[in-house]
């Protein structure tokens, strides 16, 4: 019987899985650490991999100088410098062009794999590639998705903040530069990733919110042609209100004038900030909450963003979808991703207290001011049309949650996801509405899926901390990292090494479908037309409204002159 036990054990040591050991880059040697995840299954997870140098102050990124010896790739580095969630003080380096590297491998080393590189969210100003410990796991560990997937999943991080999206509008200091960040990842990826078992041809960006977004940037960039083979876009893009910074150099001079730096002449304004303290800048850049006290919303506190260079995004994001034709695209959204900037901006839709008509219109004229009076009250007309003349309070307010999401996330989905398929060139185009209910408690019972609840799903949450999920949870788990996994590595969603429960139909030109995500996936999840008759009135109606100019104040930002028809 002891050698029974005895052999059993040198037969399990003998028939663990393959492990990658000391991996060559271009920089240098570096090391990670093998992590068990069932018989024959590990993954290989290298943290803290240099993909640039320590950036200079609102430069470009530039290569690395390498190292000697072996780079112990164990411990994450830090997040580049920013603002804290409650924006009380800085953390982060300037010292954090970093990525991750998770690599499933069974009992031979792995070669060829898909590779995802995941870009985090935090509406340009916070985040890191390994965001929001949740029970001493980072939420976007890639172990669950990588070893469930067979894909390589990578992280990264890229600036953020005043450091990340400063921008003068013109080449003085032209922005972007987490955008930069983000393409030198890629770009290190494409060039090294073939040693870690992955394959360069076949590389998935992806991410969510800002990160979405960005993935979006990146697609719709001349500088992106051939370096990745398709794109998948979580609540946020391009064409999104939030992600694009108009007037760049208002903020930077309201930037300046809180570090000091406030000179009539630009230049001299503009060569005092770059001399100025990198963490006094962050703490400038952070949310302006005065904003919204008034006729605000939760919108026009998101101001530091990507601009409009002439160099990486050479023109509105909605003339370069051209670049994005070779692409295949995977978009969607949560179905209440405004529930809670709905919840900031209209307070009332929380509690037992009825949301009044005068809420409903005062938040429709702070998203509609470009267009002025008109807009109020085309836009109420269309999302009252069903209420009736006693509507019921809790569908008041959920048309209000409806409405932030529209606007600011589903609208500009559906725009990008028509702008894809009618580009495209054989590259594949695949819509989603993601509507679990929300696990977030306290909430009315009509609120759905919450701004970043798809995450924890994505990336295995529900198996890596099985307690404080159901099964229900693990089934949509297993969904979704399926239908993602499958699309990198086939550009089908249907297709690949994970079964899923029903076939995804591609979104055309002229045939709209798109999947219903959450734990009960049947043929019936399929529809068509996501809420059409609101995408068509903010796409025609509303687009074609004379916009109202206002004569902007450059001393103190406020606003003064009356509205003017353009």
């Amino acid at each position: 019987m002891m050698l029974l036990v005895v052999l059993f054990g040198v037969w399990l040591n003998s028939a663990s899985a393959a492990k990658l050991g000391v991996v060559q880059t271009e920089g240098g040697q570096v090391e990670g650490k093998s992590h068990k995840m069932g018989l024959f299954r590990s993954v290989d997870v290298f943290k803290g991999i240099p993909f640039a140098d320590v950036p200079g102050m609102w430069e470009k990124p530039k290569p690395h100088p390498g190292w000697s010896g072996i780079l112990k790739a164990t411990k994450y580095r830090e997040r580049c410098l920013q603002v804290t969630l409650l924006q009380t003080t800085t953390q982060g380096s300037e010292d954090c062009l970093y990525l991750n590297i998770f690599v499933p491998q069974g009992r031979k080393l792995s070669t060829s794999l898909p590779v995802m590189v995941y870009l985090f969210g935090g509406a340009f100003l916070l985040g890191a590639s390994n965001d929001v410990a949740i029970l001493g796991d980072s939420l976007y560990d890639g172990k669950e998705m990588a070893d469930r997937g067979g894909v390589i999943v990578v992280t990264v991080n890229y600036r953020v903040g005043t450091m990340g999206f400063l921008s003068s509008g013109d080449a003085r200091l032209p922005g972007n530069y987490g955008l930069w960040d983000q393409h030198a990842a890629i770009s290190w990826v494409r060039r090294n990733i073939e040693a870690f078992g992955g394959h360069p041809d076949n590389i998935t960006i992806f991410g969510q919110s800002a990160g979405a977004a960005s993935v979006s940037f990146q697609m719709l960039s001349p500088y992106s042609k051939g370096l990745f083979r398709r794109a998948i876009t979580q609540c946020g893009v391009a064409l999104s209100p939030w992600a694009l910074q108009t007037n760049p150099m208002a903020l930077t001079k309201k930037i300046a004038r809180k570090v000091g730096c406030w000179r009539s002449n630009e230049d001299e304004m503009l060569l005092c900030l770059k001399m100025s303290d990198p963490v006094g800048l962050t703490m400038a850049g952070k949310i302006d909450v005065m904003l919204i006290l008034g006729k605000g919303v939760v919108m026009d506190l998101l101001e530091l963003a990507p601009v409009i260079d002439g160099d990486f995004i050479p023109d509105e994001p909605s003339q370069l979808f051209h670049n994005a034709a070779q692409f295949d695209y995977l978009a969607g959204i949560n179905s209440m991703d405004g529930h809670f900037f709905a919840g900031v901006d209209v307070p009332s839709i929380n509690i037992k207290n009825a949301t009044s008509v005068e809420q409903v219109r005062g938040l429709l004229a702070g998203l509609t001011k470009e267009k002025g009076a008109a807009a109020i009250s085309s836009a109420y007309s269309i999302y009252s049309s069903n209420w009736g003349s006693a509507p019921d309070p809790a569908v008041v307010k959920k048309t209000v949650a409806d409405i932030e999401t529209d606007f600011l996330f589903l609208v500009p989905t559906q725009i990008a996801l028509q702008l894809h398929a009618n580009n495209t060139s054989g590259a594949r185009t695949y819509s989603y509405l993601f509507n679990m209910k929300t696990r977030i408690p306290g909430f009315p019972r009509w609120v759905e899926a919450e701004h970043a609840e798809d995450l924890q799903y994505l990336f295995g949450k529900p198996f890596s901390t099985p307690l404080v999920y159901f099964p229900r949870h693990r089934t949509l788990s297993e969904y979704m990292i399926a239908y993602w996994t499958n699309f990198a590595r086939t550009g089908d969603p249907s297709k690949g090494n994970s079964k899923v429960p029903v076939p995804w139909p591609a979104f055309t030109k002229n045939h709209q479908p798109y999947l219903n995500i959450n734990n009960k996936i049947t043929k019936s999840s399929i529809s068509y037309n996501l809420r059409s008759y609101y995408v068509n009135y903010w796409t025609t109606t509303y687009s074609s409204l004379p916009s109202v100019r206002r004569e902007e104040d450059e001393d103190d930002g406020g606003m003064k002159g009356e509205e003017k028809e353009n």
